[in-house]
């Protein structure tokens, strides 16, 4: 699945499979690369979409104390 079409749950569990297949030792350094690489996407996606809640969450709060100033 494209990082593009995952909710911000889907990556976050994506990336702790990911964590743990790396912390298990179990694949080849090839693999651990991919799941590297893997990993730190699903990472920058998790950011964006928290980046995203906290932009929505202090635009709400400015609107508010814009509406209580009035």
């Amino acid at each position: 699945m494209a990082e593009q079409e995952l909710t911000y749950e889907q990556a976050r569990d994506e990336l702790v499979a990911v964590v743990r297949q790396l912390e298990s030792g179990g694949v080849s350094l090839a693999d651990s690369m991919e799941l590297w690489q893997r990993g730190e996407k699903l990472a920058q996606l998790c950011q964006e979409f928290l980046d995203g809640a906290k932009a929505k969450v202090a635009q709400s709060r400015h609107a508010a104390e814009s509406d209580d100033a009035e």
